[in-house]
């Protein structure tokens, strides 16, 4: 159906923007994106942290102190343990073994 067929009205109607559409749709992408990311957090990625958790925060701390942490062997243990960092931000103004301190306590609620 070519516009030449389409009424002044119909024509106003399929042309119509809806931007609230829009911003719904991507609302509820984000929403979407958001909680599965959350449910990724407490269901594969934190077991991998109660496993071994003072290895853990050994690493976390070495990836904190150190500027190469895993030197010449294998990253992927401090790559783990970064992303705790990630889910666990630490404060702008907070000292290290607060945040440790923290991170501790945030892996024993989660590994219970």
């Amino acid at each position: 159906m070519t516009t030449e067929h389409l009424s002044t009205p119909e024509l106003e109607q399929t042309a119509a923007f809806h931007p609230a559409r829009l911003v719904l749709t991507i609302l509820l992408i984000l929403l979407g994106i958001s909680a599965a990311a959350q449910w990724y957090s407490r269901n594969i990625t934190l077991p991998r942290y109660c496993e071994y958790p003072v290895s853990v925060m050994q690493r976390v701390y070495q990836v904190l102190t150190e500027k190469t942490p895993a030197g010449a062997g294998d990253r992927k243990p401090y790559i783990i343990a970064a992303r705790l960092t990630f889910l666990v931000p630490r404060d702008s103004n907070e000292a290290l073994n607060d945040y440790m301190n923290r991170l501790q306590r945030y892996i024993d609620q989660q590994c219970q």
